[in-house]
């Protein structure tokens, strides 16, 4: 059990009865629930007895396929036609798109109404449970209309994770080893080995990530500087997911971040921030964990170009966080068309 401040919010982590008495100390107007079918189904009943009666539960389709503006004016018009007011509060209980969707919902209507988010996914704990960036994703550019806002509170139950499919613990997994490349080289010497994912001391590893990321957030809530370091990965990870998100080939945002830290980590080779052994090393060990999605890589091309919607770019360049070793990372970095192909091929001959 642990509290962890943040900007201007606290982080419960493994806190009982402490959603119920939060509540009440906001004596919100009327409370919301936004779910998707499986929180609902799988979530819901273990925070309904901090609930009142009258409690209005919002369901919406899981997915990122999902998180478009359509969804998001389904939950505005729940919350007008049930009479929300300024007063009126959201809980979000569920995985990153209801936190990044219900969280952007909360803070446009009425120009912001209070939330509170319940991560209840691997992923959403140890990424979108800190530092309130909310938003949508537009013509499969992911996150590309969004907000700044804090929550009122986070409230994270670990036990939720041990109900969830492998996949979604590699899809949350993928943050937690980012923290560790990008900030804390033990841990990463400590858990580079593993050869699964099931029976790891998660409750110690949520803490940990979560603090780790809370510290870069503090210093830069709005990312115009060190935050940037937590995109590890995702420049080329989030133009893979994006790209294969309406072909029926679609890969978790895990899968494809871990993906991007290996191509990433290749174009730090080729800039001489980290050496052949330890590009390996990140290679072998997303490989192994991960399985090899050579498969879905989309073309080189058009890789490229969805990177150019990037929102790290500055005028037009294609900007980079790369690890400056391992445990340290820096950012606006910028690499060549021909050096980012090479990175992809890396992954894909996997050799």
């Amino acid at each position: 059990m642990a509290v962890i401040h943040s900007l201007g919010y606290d982080i419960f982590i493994n806190e009982a009865g402490s959603l119920a008495n939060f509540l009440e100390g906001l004596n919100p107007s009327k409370i919301f629930v936004v779910v998707d079918e499986h929180t609902e189904q799988n979530c819901l009943v273990y925070i309904l007895e901090d609930l009142p009666a009258d409690a209005v539960i919002i369901q919406i389709d899981s997915g990122e396929i999902n998180k478009t503006i359509d969804t998001a004016a389904f939950i505005w018009k729940s919350l007008l036609y049930h009479g929300a007011d300024r007063q009126a509060i959201i809980i979000n209980l569920g995985g990153g798109v209801i936190g990044d969707l219900g969280g952007f919902c909360a803070a446009t209507f009425m120009r912001g109404i209070r939330f509170i988010q319940v991560p209840t996914s691997l992923l959403a704990q140890v990424d979108a449970s800190v530092g309130g960036k909310l938003g949508i994703d537009l013509d499969h550019h992911k996150n590309i209309v969004g907000v700044f806002r804090q929550p009122e509170a986070v409230f994270i139950y670990t036990s939720f994770i041990k109900s969830v499919p492998y996949r979604q613990l590699q899809s949350g997994y993928a943050e937690i080893l980012k923290h560790h490349l990008i900030a804390d080289k033990n841990e990463w010497l400590k858990w580079k080995d593993i050869e699964q994912l099931s029976d790891l001391p998660y409750e110690v590893l949520v803490e940990h990530s979560i603090r780790i990321k809370n510290e870069v957030v503090m210093q830069d809530p709005e990312e115009r500087g060190l935050r940037k370091i937590l995109n590890f990965g995702h420049t080329i990870g989030h133009a893979i997911e994006g790209l294969l998100l309406d072909t029926g080939k679609s890969i978790t945002h895990g899968d494809a971040v871990a993906i991007g830290m290996v191509c990433e980590t290749h174009l730090a080779m080729q800039l001489g921030f980290v050496t052949m052994l330890q590009a390996k090393e990140v290679r072998d060990h997303v490989l192994r964990l991960f399985g090899h999605k050579y498969k879905s890589i989309p073309d080189a091309a058009a890789i490229i170009e969805a990177m150019r919607f990037d929102k790290k770019n500055d005028k037009g360049i294609i900007r980079f966080s790369l690890l400056e070793g391992i445990g340290k990372c820096g950012y606006n970095h910028t690499a060549s068309d021909e050096q980012i192909r090479k990175s992809l091929t890396w992954y894909i001959k996997g050799e």
